[in-house]
């Protein structure tokens, strides 16, 4: 099947073939990653803006990797540094960047819903790298298929995600591709960070204690506290947060000897997970990161109406 969406918005738009399609496309395109020369003539003549209203390291530099891995020519925008300052809205913004005939637009935005809104009004592909506290497609698609190359398979496997749930748009858009994709999802986190209502998502299961989500667990997401997107402190301490939802090698032991360790970055070390943990062999975090340019560059492809790579 070929990919049939303009954009890419959110894994809530995409079924089950859709997700397969660009989880093997970049499975497939993951071997350009691995050799001495890493450029392809794929999106030769096509043009990619990266629009970036919020700070991002692993995000932002993968998406201009990926898109100069396949020949595409790669304009980095922050809002910091252009017209942005100076009271230009988004509209105009989009409006501008269209004028200059770009292929595809990969946006970071604070508020949530503002790449629905740019979609509609621009002719060229939009790829969502994170709205708000909505959803972080890219980040999702990156992390299946790190569970994927790990244990084959996504269905039947239980997945902790423990953290910040309530701001986290990496925990939506791994519970909706996961769901999708057969897996069962356990959440734990303190009550001040959990959303009602969360478990009428899919095959989720909501858990008051850690450890609970933890045991003989297949994979152990942490997750960053949103500080910056909180308004107020939901906590009452950093430490009191890393006693009771911070994996150690205590709780670790809980999962399945095979589990492995995963987290969207940037690490707190000594909060969300020790050190030790980060740093240990079950810990998938810097595959996630490689993984990454091998999801956006998939992304890239198939938003510019590439067929599946064999």
């Amino acid at each position: 099947m070929g990919f049939r969406h303009k954009d890419i918005i959110a894994l809530k738009d995409l079924n089950k073939e859709e997700i397969e399609l660009l989880l093997d496309t970049a499975d497939s395109l993951s071997e350009i990653n691995r050799r001495d020369i890493k450029k392809v003539p794929t999106l030769r003549g096509k043009t990619v803006i990266n629009l970036f209203y919020e700070a991002s390291t692993r995000t932002r530099t993968s998406f201009e990797i990926a898109a100069k891995r396949l020949s595409a020519d790669a304009v980095n925008i922050t809002a910091s540094t252009s017209s942005v300052t100076k009271g230009e809205t988004l509209s105009d913004t989009a409006n501008n960047l269209l004028a200059m005939k770009p292929d595809i637009i990969v946006m970071r935005h604070s508020i949530s819903g503002a790449h629905e809104y740019l979609a509609k009004r621009v002719s060229c592909s939009v790829i969502n790298a994170g709205d708000g506290a909505h959803e972080h497609p890219s980040q999702g698609l990156l992390d299946m298929l790190t569970m994927r190359q790990k244990f084959g398979k996504l269905e039947g496997l239980k997945v902790a995600i423990v953290g910040d749930i309530t701001h986290s748009r990496v925990a939506r858009s791994d519970i909706y591709g996961l769901t999708t994709m057969g897996a069962h999802v356990f959440l734990a986190g303190p009550p001040t960070m959990m959303p009602i209502g969360i478990e009428r998502l899919g095959n989720v299961t909501v858990c008051k204690d850690m450890r609970e989500a933890v045991d003989q667990a297949d994979v152990v997401m942490m997750l960053r506290i949103q500080l910056e997107r909180q308004g107020k402190t939901l906590l009452p301490s950093m430490r009191e947060y890393a006693r009771y939802f911070g994996l150690n090698p205590a709780v670790l032991a809980l999962a399945k000897k095979d589990a492995i360790v995963m987290h969207p970055g940037p690490i707190n070390r000594g909060v969300e997970l020790s050190s030790f943990v980060a740093d240990c062999d079950q810990s998938h975090i810097l595959k996630q990161v490689e993984n990454g340019v091998a999801v956006r560059m998939a992304m890239l492809y198939h938003v510019c109406g590439g067929e599946p790579v064999e």
